[in-house]
């Protein structure tokens, strides 16, 4: 049966529909040692997950580092990630259950939107490999105005699509994502299996923290707007 308002779900991509930790880790090394930089560890890494690549780079690296070393590490990463795409072998798989609940939802009548500190480039390569971009009305990332944990991309869904924070939520594995969702006003649900921790998602603001792709979708089945 067809919803007869308007839902909207607002997706993350990295560590919520696709697992791209080890990718990610990766390139953050290579760009890193390439630069004459010690490497963060995985726990830096995922922390800084979701924020746009620069902001997220700044963070990572030494605070004498300068905007020009800066810039080429940012470039360096993005030449990483375009060499590990293409890189025969390369592994970057959906998360079990997710193409299952896309499907579900579309079918239902969702409206569905993309928000993500990913470029437009690095999305669209993921829509291509994993055939998603049907599933999405509306795509939003760090290339279009102020990354996360700003409002910025959420509101920007929310208005492409003409649905009010109260018909609409944000769906997400890091802090980043919760804490942009609460503050467009949107109900924010965590995921557990990418890059944030549950009790980080829950400190964050999250309205809820699901383990397994079978409780969202559980969640999304009964759930009703104020």
């Amino acid at each position: 049966m067809k919803l007869t308002e308007l839902r909207l779900a607002i997706w993350d991509v990295d560590g919520t529909l696709v697992d791209s930790r080890d990718v990610i880790q990766a390139c953050m090394e290579t760009a890193f040692r390439g630069a004459g930089l010690p490497p963060p560890d995985y726990d830096a890494t995922r922390r800084i997950v979701g924020l746009s690549l620069t902001e997220a780079l700044s963070t990572l690296a030494p605070p004498d580092i300068g905007l020009d070393r800066l810039a080429a590490l940012v470039e360096a990463y993005k030449q990483s990630f375009v060499i590990h795409r293409t890189t025969p072998g390369h592994h970057e798989p959906l998360y079990a259950g997710a193409l299952e609940l896309l499907d579900q939802l579309k079918s239902e009548g969702w409206l569905m939107a993309v928000a993500t500190g990913k470029s437009h480039r690095g999305v669209e390569a993921l829509f291509e490999k994993h055939k998603l971009r049907h599933f999405f009305d509306t795509v939003w990332c760090a290339d279009d105005g102020p990354g996360k944990p700003h409002p910025f991309m959420v509101e920007q869904a929310m208005g492409a699509l003409g649905c009010a924070p109260q018909e609409s939520l944000m769906i997400g594995d890091a802090i980043h994502d919760m804490a942009m969702g609460k503050a467009a006003g949107v109900r924010a649900l965590g995921v557990s299996w990418g890059f944030g921790k549950a009790e980080e998602l829950a400190a964050a603001g999250a309205d809820e923290v699901h383990h397994e792709f079978m409780t969202l979708t559980e969640s999304l089945r009964t759930f009703a707007f104020a």
